[in-house]
Formats: C-alpha cells, structure tokens, sequence
C-alpha cells in the first residue's frame, strides 16, 4: 500500500492546478486530443484528466510523460536552477568574514540594474529596458513593454531639398 504524503498548502496547490492547465492548454495549441496524449504517454485518460485538473495524486513521472510528449521535457531544466533559497542559507552558514565576499560575487555575477538589452543603435534603445525587466521574477510581461519590443521603426523620410 502506498503512504500516504503530506498534505500541500493552499498556494503550492494553486500552483500545481495552475500546471496542469498549461499542459492542458499546450495540448490543445498542438491540436492533439486528450486520448492521444494519454496513449502516448502510457496512461489512461482518467489518468490525464487528473492531471490537467492539476491533482497532487498524480506521479511527477506521468506529468514528465505528458511534457514530453508535447515536446516539453526541457522545461525541466529552469526547475531550481537559480534555487535563491539554497544559496541564501549556504550564505548564511559561512565565516562572517567569507560571507561578505559571497555577496560581493553575487553581486558581481547579477546583470546591472542600468545595462540596456538592447543593442547600440537600436530604435528601442532610448526605452532603457533593464536585466529586471527580462527575468523571472521581474514583471516583464507588460503590454507596453511588448508592444515597444513588436513596434516596427518608422522610415526616416529624407528631404528632396538642399539640406
């Protein structure tokens, strides 16, 4: 018999409901039903269903399945690869004097606050987009900054006069 696991929080089960829809959705974008997904990943559609409504019962093995059948498997690797939490505790752990020189190469390693990402002479070089804008955890997705990123640069119109 299996045993029985501790019961998730509120806000990592949101989380997990939240996943299952993204693969729902990643399902339907590629057209494939849900019958097709389950066969090929090995499991029953009751199986998938569950999983797209986002169930904690379900293996991460069947999830991994379904990613990869949607050519997905990849997404994977952004699973703690930063883990911020980790390092601040390992951190904390050091010498006091070595923990200040931690801080400093992080610091060092972290993209300035002030770099543009785009490149010299680019017509969206003047937004001053910065490495916050673009990471995880920065708000990146905004329609402004969206729309400045899909806007096509005007033509400069050249005078037919002496100029």
């Amino acid at each position: 018999m299996a045993k029985k696991t501790a019961p998730l929080l509120p806000e990592t089960e949101l989380r997990l409901q939240q996943f299952g829809e993204r693969l729902r959705l990643a399902r339907l974008r590629r057209r494939l039903t849900g019958k097709q997904v389950a066969e090929r990943a090995g499991m029953t559609p009751v199986t998938l269903r569950s999983l797209e409504h986002g169930s904690s019962g379900v293996t991460i093995g069947a999830y991994v399945a379904v990613m990869q059948v949607l050519g997905a498997e990849q997404d994977l690797d952004l699973l703690l690869k930063e883990d911020r939490l980790g390092r601040d505790l390992q951190d904390a752990a050091l010498p006091r004097g070595a923990r200040t020189k931690a801080d400093a190469t992080r610091t060092s390693l972290q993209p300035s606050a002030t770099l543009p990402i785009l490149p010299v002479g680019s017509p969206l070089e003047s937004q001053a987009f910065t490495a916050a804008d673009w990471t995880p955890g920065g708000d990146f997705v905004s329609v402004e900054n969206l729309a400045a990123l899909i806007k096509a640069p005007k033509p400069v119109k050249k005078s037919g006069g002496n100029g």
